[in-house]
């Protein structure tokens, strides 16, 4: 199942346990957040809103709070000595999307928690790899 939710001013496709990053919302880390601006609910059925679905409701909880790059704007009139630079740093919230609720349930208010890995599995099962038969092994 999906939904297009509307926050910030930009739409965005999300599914459970989606990690995306959104202009700065309220929260701290490890907060609830909602988005009520749902504009799409896919799966089997999928509906469309008109222009939002009236009892959806997409839940997330707050990773982090942060800072995006340093964009620089620079601006010079030419043989007028005369410059301007300014620094800017967009402000973002990473947030993960814990679950879609349609027909107007409410979101638990603690957060799952967050799905394992399973990169550590996989690597206490791994054998050492053997050295690479190479050519220099061949010319002896």
């Amino acid at each position: 199942m999906f939904a297009v939710i509307k926050t910030g001013g930009k739409q965005y496709r999300v599914a459970a346990d989606d990690i995306l990053e959104v202009e700065k919302i309220a929260g701290n880390p490890g907060d609830v957040v909602e988005f009520a601006e749902v504009l799409v609910v896919g799966g089997d059925s999928p509906q469309l809103g008109t222009p939002t679905i009236a009892g959806a409701i997409v839940a997330g909880e707050v990773l982090e709070q942060g800072r995006g790059p340093k964009v620089i704007a620079f601006k010079k009139r030419r043989r007028k000595n005369s410059r301007r630079k300014r620094g800017h740093r967009q402000e973002f919230t990473r947030v993960r999307i814990t679950e879609i609720l349609t027909d107007g349930k409410k979101p638990s208010k603690t957060p799952p928690p967050p799905p394992r890995s399973r990169d550590r599995q996989s690597r206490r099962s791994r054998r050492p790899k053997e050295p690479p038969q190479g050519r220099n092994d061949e010319i002896r």
